[in-house]
């Protein structure tokens, strides 16, 4: 089993990679999804993420679905003592009309319902999903408090939040005794560096923040499977593309292929290993439709990147 890592100030620590939740009942189904889940646990991993609102985008679906899976599995496979559980609250309903959407009322609510559809008693990391300006942050904050106050949360991260936004909530949390945001899950990889690196990053690092970015392999892109536009068919997500390719997307492509050649590990290995790497970054996020395709993932772990090959994937993305 791989070391693990401290998450920030959480109390939590990590294996080099999380797993994603999101296609568990969208993209693999039930059987399949209990597969990606066990060889997730047989190989010594860590932290399983998902949220409420997952995968209320698919057309008959409503959102919980992911953790209704990850659910039945904890409990047929017997293993809740071996994982920790991360899921999110503030992206339902999908189309974000309803007003207060991450109201206290809506956060208890919510937490209820996810801890219902897991089958657990206490939600290990529990994230607000987005940032809502219509909420007051102490508001918020005030009810993450009730839920750790009544064991149903461990500790609490932030999502997609701006560096102003996640400043402003640990000066509230400061000034009034409230639960800090121990984590960060924001979109970060080799080709969407903006979000995150700069006053981010250091706010992160300067506040003992872990971060678990999304979006590791761009949604595929640095897999290197979408090498032109007669590429896109080759997934449902094949029409993000595009920004890729008019970016940096084909230089940083052309240096990963210089460093797989190098090191004989895949591009997505590259990639994860990239970010892993990456000052203030605890363990990046990815998910796999596959068993198969995880074990690819899973490898990345043993992949050693020189500081001369890290240099080359950043410049090339600069």
């Amino acid at each position: 089993m791989t070391e693990t890592r401290p998450l920030g100030a959480s109390g939590l620590a990590l294996t080099p990679l999380v797993l994603g939740g999101n296609v568990f009942g969208w993209t693999a189904d039930k059987a399949e999804s209990f597969r990606i889940l066990d060889r997730f646990a047989e190989a010594g991993g860590v932290m399983i993420d998902t949220a409420d609102v997952y995968s209320a985008w698919v057309p008959g679906h409503k959102g919980g679905e992911s953790e209704t899976i990850i659910g039945e599995w904890l409990r047929s496979s017997g293993k809740r003592d071996k994982v920790l559980i991360a899921t999110k609250v503030g992206m339902l309903p999908w189309d974000n009309t309803e007003k207060g959407k991450i109201s206290p009322e809506r956060i208890a609510a919510q937490a209820e319902a996810s801890l219902a559809r897991l089958g657990i008693d206490t939600i290990d990391l529990y994230f607000i999903h987005q940032d809502d300006p219509d909420t007051p942050q102490a508001d918020v904050l005030g009810a993450l408090a009730q839920l750790i106050g009544a064991g149903k949360v461990r500790a609490v991260g932030a999502s997609n939040f701006s560096a102003m936004r996640l400043k402003s909530a640990l000066d509230i949390a400061d000034r009034q005794g409230l639960p800090h945001y121990r984590a960060l899950q924001n979109e970060y990889n080799l080709v969407s560096r903006h979000k995150f690196e700069g006053e981010l990053q250091d706010l992160c690092i300067t506040h003992n923040i872990g971060t678990v970015p999304f979006y590791g392999l761009a949604s595929g892109f640095l897999t290197g499977k979408y090498r032109s536009a007669a590429d896109f068919g080759k997934s449902v997500r094949g029409g993000r593309m595009q920004a890729y390719l008019d970016g940096k997307g084909p230089a940083v492509l052309a240096a990963m292929d210089a460093v797989a050649a190098e090191t004989g590990a895949t591009l997505a290995q590259i990639a994860l290993a990239w970010l892993a790497a990456q000052p203030g970054v605890t363990a990046p996020i990815a998910s796999a439709t596959s068993a198969e395709q995880l074990d690819e993932l899973l490898g990345f772990w043993e992949v050693n990147l020189t500081q001369d090959q890290l240099d080359r994937l950043c410049d090339a993305g600069a």
